[in-house]
């Protein structure tokens, strides 16, 4: 007897009630589509169009960035861009892999292209002979 009427209760009101409108039960989901589309799809569509433009317009002495590699256009075909990217070294590029355009570097003219001064510091030989001598003795003995 008990259960009958908690088992009533939970079901709803016999005969089957209306359950509401539909549309008002797909509106958050509709509410969220639309932030979205505004807030993540869009700017990404607007994004990748302005890339693509700029791809399409590059050309010979422009300055790029390729996979993190600064460059400066020296010839331009259909899809490989020939870039110097110092020190007179060419490197062929696909036009796709252009992450887009850099600014003009700021070191003086003088020093674009030389290479750096900075020697090489050699390990001195003798300590590594002193160790090898130490060791023929010790087991000399």
């Amino acid at each position: 007897m008990f259960f009958e009427s908690v088992a009533y209760a939970m079901g709803g009101a016999p005969g089957g009630a209306e359950q509401g409108n539909p549309i008002m039960s797909m509106l958050p989901l509709i509410l969220m589509f639309v932030i979205f589309y505004f807030l993540l799809i869009r700017p990404q569509q607007k994004k990748a169009k302005e890339h693509k433009q700029t791809l399409s317009s590059l050309k010979k002495g422009d300055f790029i960035i390729v996979s993190g590699i600064y460059g400066r256009i020296m010839e331009v075909s259909d899809e490989v861009l020939s870039v110097d990217v110092g020190n007179g070294n060419l490197i062929n590029v696909n036009r796709n892999f252009v992450s887009g355009l850099a600014e003009k570097p700021s070191m003086p003219k003088e020093q674009r292209g030389k290479k750096s001064k900075a020697k090489a510091v050699e390990a001195p030989a003798e300590p590594a002979k002193e160790s090898a001598d130490k060791a023929a003795e010790d087991d000399a003995s």
